[in-house]
């Protein structure tokens, strides 16, 4: 019986090239403090291009989210309303939830905003960005994410939509940001996550009941506006946290 093909290998991204490094052929081909000067750069790039825009709110969701799904329309009309409230749209500048929300904020005349990011798989920037910045390396993208943002909502998505959440909501728990609301949207699809935290890794002793109780889970736009503005409201606003 014959072997399955082997998936085509890839090209190598930067951050791959940063976690493999300890081969030699990686090694020759950049050196540490190559890459120091890479990183340095990026978050120079995104404070100098950020620094401005007021007050905003990261918003994440699957990248494989057809146009013609319900979801890819509420992001968009979630993200209009978020607009006419004020807030800038932050998302990873992608197809999917990314493109509706950054669609949703340019139906509101809001700054829309774009982060990408170099995977070897994944499309490139969409077409509703009034600023467009591309990341070889994912820490240095997070950080654009929380520092820039009164709050993250969260739509249905995979593993990149897991991290950012559970990023923050660790951010969160340790204290490292504080005032900052982290929104679940989509109730249904959310519910296991939810049901799972409070069921398991409260019941262990894993987590507090504060820890859960953060994550607002909601189907409603109104909600999503209460929960922005009714945990930073001692935050004038436009005034950015420290990273």
């Amino acid at each position: 019986m014959a072997e399955p093909p082997h998936p085509p290998r890839l090209p190598t991204s930067l951050d791959e090239e940063l976690l493999e490094a300890e081969t030699s052929a990686i090694l020759s081909e950049l050196t540490d403090a190559q890459r120091l000067l890479r990183v340095q750069d990026e978050l120079r790039a995104g404070f100098t291009q950020l620094s401005h825009i007021g007050k905003a709110v990261s918003v994440f969701g699957s990248a494989r989210t057809p146009r013609d799904d319900p979801r890819y329309a509420e992001a968009r009309a979630l993200a209009r309303r978020l607009g006419e409230e004020g807030y800038a749209i932050i998302t990873g500048g992608g197809p999917g939830i990314m493109e509706a929300a950054n669609r949703g904020a340019r139906d509101a005349g809001a700054v829309s905003i774009g982060l990408g990011i170099e995977l070897p798989h994944e499309q490139g920037l969409n077409d509703h960005l009034d600023v467009a910045l591309s990341f070889h390396y994912f820490f240095t993208r997070k950080v654009m994410f929380v520092r820039y943002a009164s709050g993250f909502v969260v739509f249905p998505g995979g593993f990149g939509t897991l991290d950012e959440l559970f990023e923050a909501a660790t951010l969160r728990q340790t204290q490292k940001i504080r005032h900052f609301p982290i929104v679940l949207f989509g109730s249904a699809y959310w519910r296991g996550l939810i049901d799972w935290l409070r069921d398991a890794a409260l019941r262990d002793g894993n987590i507090v009941a504060t820890d859960v109780q953060a994550l607002v889970s909601t189907d409603e736009f109104d909600a999503v506006i209460a929960a922005l503005e009714r945990v930073d409201h001692r935050r004038p606003r436009g005034v950015r946290r420290a990273a």
